[in-house]
């Protein structure tokens, strides 16, 4: 074992004498020693509970026969790191907790790993460190919370609170009504209901095969979930003695079925990033064109909230992320021969699993839409493409040609929204919020939540360099590459600039010449950073490549 590096031989005595000072006894140094991740802290609603999930997983591990050592690691709520400077450092996080867990791995030699997280940038974060480790590894989430309800509506953070703001702006509720939808939009821990960038990732992790069934879709505040967290410690244990790695599991075909799922259901458009970046540390050659190829063939079947009605807890008592998987299986769209970490293929996983209520997830002869939920799109505005939820799409905007009305920074356009001063067919152009230029890549969650709590949604278009929380819905492309700061067309587009989005046949174009696009180009000059010299965000800065390729660091 690894761990005997720090348990066995003579030489080893001083290492031995300060495990016996925590009160570990010799025959728990003779069992496989298992660390337990734990991202617990108490400014995250999905992980203010997860000291109680990081115990149930120990208890696992110990009746697996191994030594639970638990081990902390930072995240950030991107919900109250929205709309203000710190957004700029939820992605940034991911490298520091991949890097975090390296150290902590290798420094004290663990056998295994059980990851203990739930929200945006710490669950990939996590899975970078367990593939760029490969020592056998699983992942638990804490689930996602239940929704609320107001006046007889259903209500979650972005449906809630985030739209509500728009409404208030457009004189449509009263700030009584705010203030009511605000008190009940979050009404237990876990992470947000809908199908944000966090549950997405936390299913995703079962398409992966780097989490059990269930992962993405058992609520937080259930039994289920700590009986979850208990098995996951257990099978940590048997990961090791059957020296079962995060690369024999995330495979390409592994990463496939977690697009196809993303695909399927509908997920954030963050998990282009977020699986690039996994893919790189697990040394799979996965690019931004496999989503969308793997988009033109599978069809969407679900629409949970943002884009419909239905919530997490919805798809779970419809059958689950196991039911998606099966009914995808039978058009062929699964490689069902992937290992897992329960020890069986992914199709073992999911062969009993079937729909169990088809207002939630659909039969693929009955899809919401053929095409998956993310488009790619490229054109002279974005050579290196762009992404969009097409899932969460009006219909009426899946062309459109409008006027471009420039922003600088995300605050810039938010204060014009809230002014009213976008009218409809217009195109928000918010550029220099790129992963250099941020830098960070903030979601624009406030403006886009805005318009469509103006109701503008099927008539006004925003694309950014940055990047769209996962509660994002209507026209809204993000990750335009090249970005503003490197040189990108959208650092020289003009005010009233027509621009054209053509989400069917992947177009997003700005209607110039190519003379007039090199000529604009001769007179650019690259805008100073905005970070401070010195600064965590500089120079992740300097290091942080395209959002085209993960947004990882060089």
């Amino acid at each position: 074992m690894r761990s005997s590096e720090i348990t066995k031989g003579v030489a080893r005595a001083p290492h031995r004498s300060l495990m016996y000072a925590m009160g570990y006894l010799p025959e728990d140094l003779n069992k496989p020693l298992i660390g337990v991740v734990n991202a617990h802290n108490e400014i995250i609603p999905g992980h203010f509970h997860l000291n109680e999930i990081a115990q149930a997983v120990k208890l696992g591990i110990s009746a697996g026969g191994g030594t639970p050592v638990e081990f902390p690691v930072i995240g950030i709520c991107d919900g109250i790191a929205m709309n203000h400077s710190g957004m700029k450092y939820p992605l940034s996080t991911r490298e520091l907790i991949a890097d975090s867990i390296e150290a902590m791995a290798m420094g004290h030699k663990f056998d295994g790993l059980v990851l203990v997280g739930n929200c945006d940038k710490i669950v990939p974060g996590m899975l970078m460190g367990a593939a760029r480790l490969n020592i056998p590894s699983i992942y638990i989430s804490g689930g996602p919370m239940l929704t609320g309800q107001h006046r007889g509506k259903t209500v979650d953070l972005i449906r809630g609170s985030f739209e509500a703001v728009g409404g208030y702006a457009n004189g449509d509720i009263s700030i009584d009504e705010l203030n009511e939808i605000e008190a009940h939009s979050c009404p237990t821990c876990g992470s947000c209901a809908g199908l944000f960038t966090a549950n997405t990732m936390n299913s995703l992790a079962e398409a992966l095969g780097i989490a059990l069934p269930g992962n993405g879709t058992i609520p937080a505040p259930f039994g289920r979930r700590k009986q979850l967290a208990k098995k996951a410690g257990m099978r940590a244990v048997e990961l090791v003695k059957d020296n079962i790695k995060p690369r024999d599991i995330m495979t390409l075909g592994a990463f496939k079925n977690a697009i196809t799922l993303d695909m399927a259901i509908g997920g954030s458009t963050n998990t282009c990033l977020h699986l690039l970046a996994i893919a790189k540390e697990a040394r799979v050659d996965l690019t931004l064109e496999d989503f969308d190829v793997i988009s033109r063939d599978v069809p969407n079947i679900t629409k949970i909230s943002p884009a419909g009605v239905h919530s997490m807890q919805d798809l779970d008592n419809a059958g689950g992320v196991s039911a998606v998987l099966n009914e995808l299986s039978k058009a062929g769209l699964i490689s069902t021969d992937e290992i897992t970490v329960t020890g069986k293929t992914i199709q073992q996983n999911f062969a009993n699993d079937n729909i169990l209520d088809e207002r939630v997830i659909r039969g693929l002869d009955n899809a919401y839409k053929e095409e998956g939920g993310i488009a790619i799109l490229k054109g002279n505005l974005a050579p290196d493409g762009a992404v969009i939820k097409q899932s969460a799409v009006e219909s009426e905007m899946m062309t459109h040609r409008g006027p471009a009305r420039v922003f600088e920074s995300e605050e810039e356009a938010y204060e014009a929204i809230m002014r009213k001063d976008i009218r409809s067919g217009d195109v928000v152009v918010i550029r220099y919020e790129g992963p250099k230029g941020g830098p960070g890549m903030r979601e624009m969650l406030s403006p886009t939540a805005a318009i469509a709590g103006m109701g503008l949604e099927k008539s006004v278009a925003l694309i950014t360099d940055g990047r769209f929380s996962g509660g994002t819905r209507g026209p809204c492309i993000g990750h335009v590459s090249p970005e503003a700061s490197e040189g990108g067309i959208i650092a020289i587009i003009q005010e009233g600039d027509i621009i054209e989005i053509d989400i069917p046949n992947r177009v997003l174009k700005v209607e110039l010449s190519d003379q007039e696009i090199k000529d604009r180009l001769k007179n650019w000059t690259q805008p100073k950073p905005k970070a401070e010299e010195g600064s965590y965000l500089y120079r992740y800065s300097k290091l942080v490549t395209s959002a085209s390729t993960g947004a990882v660091l060089r």
